[in-house]
């Protein structure tokens, strides 16, 4: 046993308990329990202890234990990838699809989450070093609730109100409020439509907003959550089954078409309202028209 025996084994500790904190299977079900849990508590064991040996190597000049950290960034940039590659297959079986851009936020998020860890695990085995044990527990406090900050991120219920619509029928097309949706011809099938489908009007809070879900990608994020959450009335092959989001162009507004197998309208304004604001969807021209940048 060395003198750093115990700062290194509490950061490991405390890394780790910070990566399950972080781990959590939600109603989208991802990741997967158990083998899926199992790849990113390993990740996260492996970063806690990178991060509890940086500063007992340079206190002891061992300097090249440090460059382990420029291996890490590009291991956990391969996290990214295997996050990515692995939702992109199982998109390919979804009826209603996640979308890239939803995809790219968790790969993201997932590779983020283990740098939190790294910085948890320094910082923890930094105050036990430093001060003692009882800095520590402290200091692994104050990174938890960082660290749950820095989650959080901003959801739809944020940036827009939602109201429920009833869909209707003029001649052939389908309209969510006065947004088109899409066209049917054929009279069964718009009888289908009527009793399964449920429309709902995001109505964005600001300039912001708007230009955020204008995107493409935070849309089919919504349209998976939904699905995801409440179930779908569809399968393969049935076009005028499936569930779509389109833009009012006149005021940014967008109007959502669902055909969920819940049709309780509290509850899917919840699971609305709790899609995350992906941030590569995210737009602020507001920002920038006040710094002068238009």
């Amino acid at each position: 046993m060395t003198e750093y025996s115990y700062p290194i084994l509490f950061g490991v500790i405390a890394g780790t308990i910070m990566r399950l904190v972080m781990l959590r299977t939600d109603y989208r079900q991802y990741p997967t329990y158990l083998h899926g849990k199992i790849i990113h508590i390993g990740m996260g064991f492996i970063a806690a202890g990178l991060g509890t040996i940086v500063l007992p190597s340079i206190l002891e000049k061992d300097y090249t234990a440090v460059t382990f950290l420029a291996l890490a960034a590009s291991q956990f940039r391969d996290v990214r990838n295997m996050e990515r590659n692995t939702l992109a297959e199982l998109d390919e079986v979804e009826l209603v699809k996640r979308g890239k851009t939803y995809i790219e936020g968790i790969a993201i998020a997932f590779e983020g989450r283990n740098y939190l860890v790294i910085l948890t695990a320094f910082l923890v085995t930094t105050g036990y070093i430093l001060a003692n044990k009882w800095i520590a527990v402290l200091v692994f406090v104050g990174a938890f609730f960082l660290c749950r900050w820095l989650m959080a991120g901003s959801r739809l219920k944020d940036i827009v109100d939602i109201e429920y619509v009833e869909p209707r029928f003029d001649g052939p097309g389908l309209y969510v409020g006065n947004i088109y949706i899409m066209n049917i011809g054929h009279p069964e099938r718009r009888k289908e439509v009527l009793k399964y489908g449920m429309g709902f009007i995001l109505l964005p809070k600001n300039e912001n907003a708007r230009v955020t879900i204008s995107n493409l990608g935070q849309r089919q994020a919504i349209l998976h959550d939904v699905t995801v959450a409440m179930g779908v009335v569809r399968d393969s092959g049935t076009p005028s089954l499936v569930p779509l989001a389109k833009l009012d162009l006149d005021d940014g507004k967008a109007g959502i078409f669902v055909l969920p197998l819940d049709r309780n309208i509290n509850r899917v304004i919840d699971v609305i309202g709790n899609v995350p604001a992906l941030e590569n969807a995210i737009r602020m021209p507001g920002e920038a028209k006040k710094k002068g940048k238009f």
